[in-house]
């Protein structure tokens, strides 16, 4: 388990310069330690890698031994440079496109989440997966997939539809095939922000605050809150603390380190003038909350420009550009980097929380107002501009003394109070 009491972790999502994702289809080892050097570079101490699940698993009792071998070399080449590495497994969905193996498709159509076949499939590639990296030191262990809820409600055009008890099921369950493959490592699961802003999502906060080793949070200001707020607002600026105080708010340990596992100045929303004082901004805010285990940058390095159809803030969602050298919001992490080693990350606790009434703990039927324009969503920016530190407590526990006292909470503010 992850110790508070020790700096700060800091990393990038590692999208490769060449042929992005494909690349594992024509795997270059010295392509992607030059890569690897670059984030190095940056004083960066992990990355996230993302196999791509069709490639690996292209039928479901074939989990291919060679594709296994180019993981552990990327793991291998990323340890001689300093670098842990997390895996995602289920890939699943990255940056506008879905990868899914044929074997649950079209003619074979089968629910992700609730097929026995495609379970046990899943469960022995993620098994797989992580035995093949346990007796590496620098493996930090699984994540489930890359924001995998998106296929199991709409906007996705041809969402599996699941309820919550299904979702978590399916989670325990993932959760656990990890855990046998590699025991003790930091697996988790990690989902795009419908989880904690969309009614009725099955995949709920509740699951994502108390399942796994720690709480993954993805922070993209794209989802109405730049287009509402604008770029220099503090809801913006803000948007990544406030998810990671949203999600401490279901931690049944008042300790449980939260993982900022994606987050990006993404363009036009963020100008690229401004994606400096973004970054530096953001990372601020987010370390300015208890118990964070990390910052993990999207992404490492830009998409190719000779790649089609990306919507078009993925080409400039990189630290580095898509010829290594560094950008201006790399050059911003390396600041924070180098200012921050060897500290410990200790911020003092927030004592005012504003209180929070989604309907229900578990199932979170009345989640909206959490969202960019809702009205809880509003109420903690407006505290935060006011210069408040605002944490976020269930309204169920508003009044609980033995809960408010475990995190240090002395005032609690209701939404309709905040001026």
């Amino acid at each position: 388990m992850p110790d508070a009491a020790r700096s700060p972790r800091f990393g990038a999502n590692y999208t490769p310069t060449k042929g992005w994702f494909h690349h594992w289809l024509d795997f270059d080892l010295d392509e992607v330690r030059a890569d690897l050097d670059s984030i190095a570079g940056l004083g960066l101490d992990h990355i996230r890698v993302f196999p791509l699940w069709p490639l690996f698993q292209p039928n479901r009792t074939l989990i291919r031994p060679r594709a296994v071998e180019q993981l552990v070399q990327l793991a291998d080449a990323a340890a001689e440079r300093g670098l842990d590495v997390n895996v995602d497994g289920l890939q699943g969905h990255l940056s506008s496109f879905d990868f899914l193996p044929a074997w649950t498709q079209t003619w074979h159509r089968r629910n992700l989440f609730t097929d026995p076949d495609v379970l046990s499939g899943q469960e022995e590639y993620l098994r797989t997966l992580a035995a093949a990296l346990a007796d590496r030191p620098n493996f930090l262990g699984m994540t489930l997939g890359n924001e995998i809820n998106q296929f199991s409600d709409g906007p996705h055009p041809d969402p599996d539809r699941i309820g919550h008890e299904q979702a978590e099921s399916w989670l325990r369950r993932m959760l656990a095939a990890c855990e046998r493959g590699a025991p003790g490592r930091l697996h988790l699961h990690a989902e795009y922000d419908a989880a904690w802003y969309q009614d009725g999502h099955p995949f709920t906060p509740a699951q994502a605050a108390r399942l796994g080793g720690a709480t993954a949070v993805h922070s993209w200001v794209f989802n109405g809150t730049a287009q509402r707020h604008g770029a220099t607002a503090t809801a913006t600026e803000q948007h990544a603390a406030y998810l990671i105080e949203l999600a401490r708010a279901w931690h049944t340990d008042p300790h449980r380190p939260v993982w900022l596992q994606e987050v990006g100045a993404p363009q036009p929303h963020i100008p690229a003038a401004g994606a400096a004082r973004f970054t530096e901004a953001t990372v601020a805010a987010a370390l300015d909350c208890t118990d964070v285990w990390g910052v993990t940058w999207w992404c490492s390095h830009d998409v190719a420009p000779q790649l089609a159809d990306f919507p078009l803030l993925e080409y400039s969602l990189g630290l580095l550009a898509n010829d290594r050298t560094v950008k201006p919001a790399g050059e911003a992490i390396a600041r924070i980097v180098k200012d921050r080693r060897g500290t410990v990350h200790a911020p003092a606790p927030r004592t005012t929380a504003l209180v929070l009434d989604v309907g229900d703990t578990v199932a979170a039927p009345s989640r909206a107002h959490c969202a960019p324009g809702g009205t809880f969503f509003e109420a903690w920016a407006a505290l935060a501009a006011q210069g408040v530190r605002p944490a976020v407590v269930l309204s169920e526990l508003a009044e609980d003394t033995a809960h408010l006292a475990s995190r240090g909470l002395t005032e609690v503010i209701r939404p309709h109070e905040v001026d």
